[in-house]
């Protein structure tokens, strides 16, 4: 397969997870692990930008002399009826982001630029394997990061005892693994009835108390969004539309925002890949960040009780070419940028160590060269967050990485 092939992550064992999931709309998974608390009741909402965010227009550097000349078609303009919404002068963002643009004003949104995580080759699997273990390379592992924070956590506290979120039908790898996870997609099909329900549990409590167990979690989860006012239409767009993404993040927000509810959740929003037409100030990537802006303003609003404390992260498993290619699109590359978001965000920064947009700058001499690592980032936010210490991130949520220091200053 070719380095910009794009490859689909359909293994079959998510599949059947998936589908089990999807029989209720409700999730599975049994036991709540323990976890510690920090000395806030902190929220933390992980999304993943699925097929490789082009970081150079979601963010355009468009005070670096080189930007205009690789982005021939693309290009995005200080000035104009389309102009790009100033952050610090040097980095602009996407026209398409003024909710973005409005918290990075109010000190609630910073930016990380040339970022990455430590994998450097070019497939979607395998990057997003990296991204979501948390390990150093792809295929180390089955379980992901934030499944083994909430494993590592002391017992008793918030977080553990009311689980983490995976939102979809198959639940993203980041929070898959030992310790327990709750799960929820939004409706497209119609729900068992409670007498089907009522006759599922009375029967698996007599054959299968593992899986009535799974079916009572379930149902506590559908009970929390239910009173939360999640109830919504089926069908609808999916997570590559600004629907879909809208209704993702009300359920998400309405689940985690909730007294009872989950404390850490992860969620994926797809169609990133723009290898094609992928357009300037208006286009394809264009309504893709219109969405993703749309998500960001539904979790300020849908967690407004809670987002004092809540940091949303919007990361993605890699970034693309510096220069447009002969599609007016941009192929598979290295360094992007992320998002933080929220009450609980040190905002209205631009976190970057610039590389520069030159040719001998540039990764390869086609990417944006990476020089902040995301696992430091994700480190200072939950170091911070959930009073995890350096050494038990360096050594069980994110392996081998006793040489990278959690970002420090993330969070107010």
């Amino acid at each position: 397969m070719g380095a910009d092939d794009c490859e689909r992550m359909t293994p079959s064992r998510r599949a059947v997870l998936g589908a089990a999931s999807a029989l209720f709309a409700w999730s599975y998974m049994p036991k709540f692990a323990h976890a510690a608390a920090g000395s806030r009741d902190s929220r933390f909402l992980l999304v993943v930008l699925r097929g490789a965010l082009d970081g150079l227009s979601a963010v355009p550097p468009l005070g670096d002399p080189g930007y205009a000349d690789l982005r021939e078609g693309i290009a995005l303009a200080k000035d104009g009826p389309e102009a790009a919404l100033p952050l610090d002068g040097f980095f602009y963002l996407h026209p398409a982001m003024p909710n973005l643009a409005r918290l990075y004003a109010n000190g609630q949104a910073s930016i990380v630029h040339a970022s990455a995580t430590g994998y450097r080759e070019r497939s979607h699997f395998d990057g997003q394997d990296v991204l979501e273990s948390g390990q150093g390379g792809p295929g180390k592992t089955d379980s992901g990061w934030l499944n083994r924070l909430i494993a590592s956590l002391p017992p008793g506290e918030a977080v553990s005892r009311h689980g983490a979120l995976g939102v979809g039908v198959v639940p993203p790898l980041v929070v898959r693994g030992q310790a327990p996870v709750l799960g929820w997609a939004p409706p497209r099909m119609a729900r068992a009835g409670a007498d089907l329900v009522q006759r599922l549990g009375d029967l698996y409590g007599e054959r299968d108390p593992p899986l009535a167990l799974v079916l009572k979690r379930a149902i506590e989860t559908e009970l929390i969004a239910s009173r939360q006012g999640a109830e919504q239409p089926r069908g609808g767009g999916g997570p590559d539309s600004a629907e879909g993404m809208k209704r993702i993040a009300e359920g998400a927000a309405r689940l985690v925002g909730a007294e009872d509810g989950p404390r850490i959740a992860a969620l994926a929003f797809e169609g990133w890949d723009t290898h094609a037409n992928e357009g300037g100030a208006k286009g394809r990537l264009a309504t893709l960040l219109g969405g993703l802006d749309g998500a960001l303003a539904t979790f300020e609003s849908g967690l407004k009780p809670v987002w004092k404390d809540t940091v949303v992260m919007v990361v993605t498993e890699f970034g693309r070419t510096a220069r447009v290619n002969g599609t007016v699109g941009t192929d598979h590359g290295t360094g992007t940028v992320a998002f933080l978001v929220g009450g609980a965000v040190r905002g209205k920064r631009m976190i970057a160590d610039w590389p520069g947009l030159k040719p001998e700058q540039l990764h390869e001499q086609r990417d944006l060269k990476p020089t902040t690592d995301i696992r430091a980032v994700a480190k200072g936010v939950v170091a911070d967050l959930f009073g995890l210490s350096g050494p038990v991130l360096a050594e069980k949520v994110f392996p081998g990485t006793g040489g990278l220091a959690p970002m420090q200053g993330l969070i107010v």
